[in-house]
């Protein structure tokens, strides 16, 4: 591989589209596989089964249990990781900057659940009810790299935080809606692994070895208790630590301290080795950022560049079958989903943010631009997908149900992302000059 090739492929994955271009490539495969030849090979692969564990302490599940309870935990972990964030340091960290985001989420979360409810209320499809309530994050915000500042950064900040709180709640749904029977010993020893987390965050430890460690017990066990074992992987993100270990002074002096031992490295006459003064050195940086951010930071590209792909692509997959498609097309659970996706998100994320301004519970301008915004931003809000196909498969049982899921979650995403992209579009690129949509004086915004 040629170094100029190699540049090219690092400044691919540096883009915001990036994770959103790839999703979109392992949905178009995984459409392609499963209307080939190629599909036998794809049905026994995510078939096949493989075990983990020693003696009695195994868990023996398929390939395809283990990309969506597995591999989708550390997803889950990444989105706790997140939400913590946004609600320690972010968006969500007050009331004031909350409540738009939250309200505006809340929306678009209960319109599309009513709209799936008109359709499939009093039919065996409503366990169905909250496939169209999640937004994807990942396509969301590659649309808006790949519109540039045509959308302005408040915009952007805005959709995030709306995603943010929209994770929330659909991890909150699983939570209390998605569950088995529960197994109360195996809940018991979840609950013990939680405190032993809880009790790192209280000393301040701030090695994440310990807690990827205790955390894989807790994942194991949550997912032998019938609750679904993401939610291990939420749970872990809210107790990893969010602050640094060390004060600010310390932190200096320690680099500082490493710094004469890259000195001392360079006397020959000195037993100080230039590995001891890189020790020293990654000490320091281990401890000048919060056990969360370097969490987050690592989990970043596995989770959008591997985790959620291979999630695409042994779910996405919907069989062309011209009969498959004609009783998806007349079952209302397809028209519940799609309709919920494409209107119930944008009556649910406008009207909110429309009513909330109205009331003056925001500091949004309200002129026509700002509103033209809201209206693509919520348009985009439709585009399910992951979360969407997730909640879909703890729905359905049943091969043809979950066929027709999966026809109204890429028909909804689809038409809500092109559309939310071609009415964004249509505004010119002013530049600076949209970046400001709050009633707030330059000086405050600077």
């Amino acid at each position: 591989m040629t170094d100029s090739l190699q540049k090219k492929i690092k400044r691919f994955f540096k883009k915001d589209s990036a994770a959103g271009m790839i999703l979109i490539f392992a949905t178009i495969l995984a459409l392609v596989v499963a209307n080939t030849p190629l599909y036998e090979w794809y049905h026994h692969l995510l078939e096949m089964h493989i075990v983990l564990g020693l003696g009695q302490f195994t868990i023996d599940e398929s390939l395809h249990h283990w990309i969506n309870d597995g591999l989708m935990a550390i997803f889950f972990l990444l989105i706790g990781l997140e939400i913590k964030r946004e609600l320690k340091y972010g968006e969500l960290s007050t009331i004031e900057s909350a409540l738009l985001p939250a309200v505006a989420a809340l929306g678009g979360a209960i319109v599309p659940a009513v709209i799936f409810f008109g359709f499939n209320g009093g039919t065996d499809f409503m366990d169905g009810w909250a496939i169209a309530i999640a937004t994807d994050i990942a396509f969301v915000i590659g649309v808006l790299a790949l519109l540039g500042s045509r959308v302005p950064i408040w915009a952007k900040v805005f959709v995030t935080a709306i995603a943010v709180v929209d994770d929330l709640i659909a991890v909150l749904v699983i939570a209390f809606f998605y569950t088995e029977q529960i197994s109360m010993a195996a809940l018991g020893v979840a609950g013990l692994c939680l405190l032993v987390l809880l009790y790192l965050n209280f000393r301040g430890s701030d090695r994440l070895s310990p807690y990827m460690i205790v955390g894989f017990v807790m994942w194991w066990a949550v997912l032998e208790s019938g609750v679904h074992a993401t939610i291990a992987g939420v749970i872990l993100g809210f107790v990893i630590p969010a602050s640094r270990g060390w004060s600010l002074e310390r932190i200096k002096e320690y680099a500082q301290e490493g710094f004469e031992l890259f000195k001392q490295a360079e006397d020959e006459n000195l037993s100080v080795t230039r590995e001891q003064a890189l020790h020293h050195m990654d000490e320091t940086l281990v401890h000048a950022d919060s056990p969360l951010h370097r969490l987050e930071h690592k989990l970043h590209f596995p989770v959008y560049f591997v985790v959620m792909p291979l999630f695409a692509f042994v779910n996405a997959g919907v069989l062309f079958d011209p009969e498959v498609m004609a009783q998806a097309f007349s079952s209302p659970l397809t028209w519940g989903i799609t309709l919920g996706l494409f209107f119930g998100k944008q009556i649910g994320i406008f009207g909110s943010t429309w009513l909330l301004t109205k009331a003056g519970f925001t500091n949004l301008a309200d002129n026509k631009e700002t509103w033209k915004v809201v209206y693509g931003v919520a348009l985009l809000g439709g585009i399910g997908f992951t979360m969407s196909l997730f909640i879909g498969n703890l729905s359905f049982t049943d091969p043809n149900l979950l066929e027709f899921s999966k026809v109204g979650i890429l028909l909804g995403s689809i038409v809500s992302g092109f559309l939310g992209y071609y009415f964004l579009s249509l505004r010119p690129d002013y530049g600076k000059e949209t970046q400001q949509a709050f009633d707030v004086p330059e000086t405050q915004q600077a």
